[in-house]
């Protein structure tokens, strides 16, 4: 690199502080700052002093400039800690500079491999991917511990040199001494403008690196105060690795096994009544409170919504219908490696929300229980033209990032105004370093993939046969021993249900047996068959080259739509409180309020929804795959017929734990005991398809359109055959039972009829005849024992 000689570059603040032939005088212009923090008044100044090195002083909002050398060039900054500033004079062509100390940091040209924040032997290494950018600056900053990050005007900025600092289409830098925690930092990116060439490029927005490892932002969730706070990346190089245990192993449980609970980590223990300490509520460590209730409902795996870093107040930045509320869900993802920094217990920031989404994982993991995270990567919390929210991937490189036209407008096959170019093979890394970091570094156990079909189409949107990403999510030596789930639809029409592409890995959402499961139960005509299908493991969908049951994962209630008691009282959604005059949410919810509309006090229509829930919970528990039920559904959680409550951070999505207590008894203890009866019993659990060896349907009726009862015996000849039946008509079925097997008799282990505790008895209730008398709209399980 060739030697900078006679050369000095002088950049101004709104004064200048010092010039080539002054010393600095007056030094009550600087305030007192923290270590690396300045305020816009301070001046930057480049020189070439004895020892050949380029030198900085001052901080501020303007730039630093790199120039090339004989030697790496290296920035050293200088910053005042006090109004005591001591002056240095620096020889021939230097300048005047300021410091109480001998502090400085200086930087080298860096390395381009990892992306994201590395700590090398020189310091802390910056890299960044934008091929269109034409300028990058790196912005820093420390912060006290206690603070939010802080305003882009308290930042010093690293220019970065394209001839030195720019390996291909990467920019890179190495900070040196700078500290190996509390430093936040950005980028401003700037580059072409042609905005029908899909750029968006604006270099007054600090920017958030999409590989940084944590985000330092607003800690407390919900915090009016804070409501407009920025977000940047940080880093957390001086703590000790977490301490997994030397006895510790994931728990590993068969996808055939598998109970899947799906819950949103701050709703579960938010609210007052679930007596967690205050500072606890809402948090990973809140969730630690509660496994007994986890253990106690039988479940082995959470499948949490959305934990990536997302921002709560993002309906609330500017005046529109959705301002009142806040967005509790998280499909709105800021960054893909940081956990939620304010899912962290008392407002204690990024790296607490590390270490306690560990604790967590652990805490799980000991009570065999599995962590599935919910991961959103078909779009970002960037919106769309109209109202962007330009916060990383848009102003870093759109047209990489994101899907456009031919006008280079933003696609949007996610209903949320853009969609990510996931297999770009830029992005397609970023996804598969993404999912690698949350199984190296926190240990989860798989991924349920939102709108996954956005991950099977091209960089055009056009839907692809075989695509990159999915194949490289499937073959990855990291993630093979992740559960991989798809949701497999978009909002751009993409319906892959039972065709997702798989490489015999990929487990899907199925929405069929959700829909055929929910019209059968609440008496619909012409469903027998469906039924049947569903509840054998849906082989007309999954039974092709090696896929299994448990590729399918049923579920009749999941956090999109009604709740099961709302499935079983509202006919008609009830969206009002989310402010878009009712035209969000599903207008199709295949639900019956089995006589009145909401709430009532009808003791015979409340008696009915009880049943209809039982037998919806029944039915999912005994149907081959994998079952997935919903959090508050074990007591009956209403959101009063609000079938999109993504926006509301209240009672309508949090956990009532008064509620459970009262429900402990009936509704919880008859979801719990059918649970743990299908973890006991591996007739529910069968890892090929059944056949007429393993199943025996008592039918003569299957032509019968009007025909909703159904009935069935699986087969056991070691822990004993399974009768089962569901009544959908409005009268009872008076069935003829098949003789038991040699040496055994019925027991009556389920009538969903029966009042608690005689409606679930686990060990059975003998004295069963030749037939049995099975009300309307109920179900029954008897078991064959000896």
């Amino acid at each position: 690199m060739p030697c900078v000689t006679n050369m000095m570059i002088l950049h101004t603040a709104t004064s200048s502080l010092c010039d080539s032939s002054s010393k600095i005088s007056n030094v009550n212009r600087f305030l007192p700052l923290s270590a690396f923090r300045a305020t816009a008044n301070m001046g930057v100044i480049w020189s070439r002093n004895a020892s050949g090195k380029s030198s900085v002083s001052g901080f501020s909002s303007k730039v630093l400039g790199q120039v090339k050398g004989s030697e790496p060039i290296k920035h050293t900054s200088t910053y005042v800690h006090s109004q005591h500033a001591k002056e240095i004079v620096i020889e021939e062509e230097e300048v005047v500079v300021m410091s109480e100390t001998d502090s400085s940091f200086e930087s080298i040209p860096g390395v381009p491999n990892p992306l994201g924040v590395s700590k090398t032997e020189n310091g802390i290494n910056f890299s960044l991917f934008s091929k269109h950018a034409t300028s990058v600056t790196l912005c820093l900053s420390l912060q006290d511990s206690g603070n939010d990050a802080s305003p882009n005007d308290e930042m010093i900025e690293l220019k970065l040199d394209p001839h030195v600092n720019k390996t291909g289409d990467i920019w890179h830098i190495c900070v040196l001494e700078l500290p190996l925690r509390t430093v936040v930092y950005g980028y401003k990116i700037n580059g072409p403008q042609g905005f029908h060439e899909g750029h968006r490029f604006d270099n007054t927005v600090v920017l958030i690196d999409p590989y940084a490892k944590l985000i330092q932002g607003r800690k407390i969730f919900g915090d009016v105060k804070n409501k407009f706070s920025k977000f940047y990346g940080t880093y957390d190089f001086s703590s000790l690795p977490f301490d997994w245990g030397d006895n510790y192993t994931p728990p590993n449980i068969p996808e055939k096994d598998l109970v899947v609970y799906e819950m949103n980590v701050r709703a579960f223990t938010a609210d007052k009544s679930s007596g967690v300490e205050e500072n606890l509520r809402g948090s990973y460590l809140g969730i630690i409170e509660k496994i007994p209730h986890l253990l106690e409902l039988g479940i082995n795996a959470v499948e949490l919504l959305p934990v990536f870093e997302f921002d709560e107040f993002e309906f609330q930045r500017r005046p529109n219908p959705r301002d009142h509320m806040i967005n509790t869900w998280g499909y709105s993802t800021i960054n893909f490696f940081a956990p939620m920094t304010r899912y962290a217990s008392g407002g204690g920031g990024p790296i607490a929300a590390c270490l306690e989404f560990k604790q967590m994982v652990k805490a799980l993991h000991l009570a065999g229980i599995e962590v599935i995270l919910d991961v959103v990567y078909n779009h970002t919390n960037e919106a769309d033209d109209k109202y962007p929210y330009t916060t990383s991937f848009r102003g870093i490189d759109n047209k990489v990032y994101y899907m456009l036209d031919g006008n280079g407008e933003l696609l949007n096959f996610s209903g949320c105004g853009n969609t990510l170019n996931c297999n770009h093979p830029v992005v397609m890394e970023l996804i598969l370093d993404s999912l690698r970091h949350w199984v190296t570094e926190y240990h989860v156990d798989g991924f349920r993939f939102d709108l996954a079909s956005v991950l099977c189409r091209g960089t055009d949107g056009s839907p692809l046969d075989a695509p990159p990403l999915i194949r490289a999510i499937a073959k990855d030596g990291i993630l093979s021993r992740s559960k991989i789930i798809a949701e497999p639809w978009d909002c751009g029409g993409l319906y892959l249900v039972g065709k997702f592409p798989n490489w015999d890995r990929w487990a899907e959402w199925n929405g069929i047996y959700r829909d055929d499961m929910r019209r059968f139960i609440k008496g619909d005509t012409g469903m027998k068959g469906a039924f049947a299908t569903r509840i054998a493991g849906s082989a007309d969908l999954y039974k092709v080259n090696q896929r299994k049951p448990y590729h399918g994962v049923n579920f009749v209630i999941a956090h999109d739509g009604f709740t099961l008691y709302d499935l079983v009282s509202y006919n008609h959604k009830h969206n009002d409180a989310n402010g878009e005059g009712g035209n969000d949410g599903s207008n199709d919810n295949l639900s019956w309020n089995c006589g009145h509309e909401g709430e009532t006090s009808d003791a015979n229509i409340k008696s009915l929804r009880f049943r209809q829930m039982k037998n919806f919970h029944m039915a999912l528990m005994v149907s081959q795959g994998v079952p997935m039920m919903l959090m508050g559904d074990e007591y009956g959680h209403t959101r009063y017929g609000n079938n999109n409550s993504y926006g509301h951070d209240t009672t309508l999505n949090h956990f009532q734990w008064g509620q459970l207590d009262a429900r402990k008894n009936d509704c919880f203890r008859f979801f719990a005991e059918v649970i743990k009866f299908r973890q006991k019993y591996r007739v529910f659990r069968q890892e090929y398809f059944i056949g007429k060896r393993e199943i025996t349907w008592h039918e003569d009726n299957w032509n019968n359109y009007e025909s909703r009862f159904i009935a069935f015996t699986l087969h056991d000849d070691d822990e004993g055959d399974i009768y089962l039946a569901f009544n959908a008509h409005d009268y009872f079925v008076q069935v003829p039972i098949p003789s038991p097997p040699l040496k055994r008799r019925w027991f009556r282990v389920v009538d969903t009829n029966l009042e608690s505790p005689n409606d679930m008895v686990p060990e059975g209730v003998d004295g069963i005849g030749d037939t049995y008398n099975v009300a309307p709209y109920s179900s029954i399980l008897l078991q064959a024992k000896p």
